[in-house]
């Protein structure tokens, strides 16, 4: 994908999955790509269609949540863009765990128990429900891994103060209550996700994309008990498939592994469960909408053009 020079642009910044645009220090103009990125790593090969699904679902959840808090969306101009406005980024993600996985789990099984000074009780199986969700924050790094925080931490370095950490603690709570609503409304149990805030004229916005599969984990609510107490694989829709093929293929983005040979079945495989978890979660078919880059320009201007 190209980059385009936009009027007033003042900023550029190409991310792991997403270009973003900086348009005269007030607004944000995300492009998401079909990049896909795991262990803080780009993969070689895009996919097809996932640019869009991420923003289209992005966009979906960002509207089903707006009455709980303020966030940064605009409108989304073409089918892989979301404009918005520009916010101060809180430099600690929100992450909200319901079920026992992914990387808890990982720490789990290795005999600990708490994270980020969060503990978690005996006696749990992989992807067992929490008795209660809980957060436990990393830090947003520039590059490289985020890393597991406490909350004292957070406070000591003062990435967050006092105060508004308790609003976005209370609006992460609320956001992944109203997301388990939406997938349990769908025959589906939101497992995990993480939240990004930032600071407009000194109050909380949620930021970047919610409840979608590179930031979330949804189970099947449909045999989910029954395959908990047979000890049996749980049936996931999330990216967590595409890090359990790497690991399986000793590639964990750690220096010197090498990322295994993506091939032409594997991409169509990931990209077809991209487009099931928009359907499953959304209840509306998914229509690719391939524009070029010609178009997404212009659609992107004429919008601009309103602020």
């Amino acid at each position: 994908m190209q980059q385009f020079q936009f009027p007033g642009q003042t900023g550029f910044y190409s991310g792991k999955v997403r270009d973003v645009y900086t348009i005269n220090d007030q607004l944000l103009v995300m492009v998401a790509s079909n990049r896909i990125s795991a262990f803080d790593v780009i993969l070689p090969k895009p996919i097809p269609h996932k640019g869009q699904i991420l923003n289209q679902l992005a966009a979906y959840m960002m509207h089903a949540c707006s009455d709980i808090c303020p966030h940064w969306l605009l409108e989304t101009p073409a089918p892989n863009v979301s404009l918005g406005k520009k916010c101060e980024p809180v430099k600690v993600e929100m992450v909200v765990r319901g079920h026992l996985t992914g990387h808890a789990w990982r720490l789990y099984q290795s005999g600990k128990r708490e994270i980020c000074e969060v503990p978690m009780p005996d006696g749990l199986k992989e992807n067992d429900a929490f008795p209660k969700p809980i957060i436990t924050p990393t830090t947003k790094a520039d590059a490289g891994h985020d890393e597991d925080i406490s909350l004292r931490d957070i406070l000591k370095l003062r990435l967050v103060d006092a105060f508004h950490w308790q609003t976005i603690q209370k609006y992460s709570f609320a956001l992944f209550k109203r997301g388990g609503e939406i997938a349990a409304k769908q025959g589906l149990i939101l497992a995990d996700t993480k939240y990004e805030f930032g600071l407009l004229d000194d109050k909380i916005v949620l930021m970047d994309e919610i409840h979608t599969p590179d930031s979330s984990r949804y189970y099947y609510a449909d045999g989910f008990e029954d395959r908990q107490q047979k000890g049996e694989k749980q049936l996931q829709l999330s990216k967590e498939f595409v890090r359990e093929w790497l690991m399986a293929n000793n590639f964990m983005g750690k220096e010197g592994q090498q990322v295994p040979q993506m091939s032409d079945q594997w991409i169509h495989s990931i990209s077809r469960r991209y487009i099931e978890l928009y359907e499953k979660i959304t209840g509306q078919q998914f229509v690719p909408q391939p524009l070029s880059e010609a178009e997404t320009f212009e659609l992107i201007s004429t919008a601009l053009n309103k602020y």
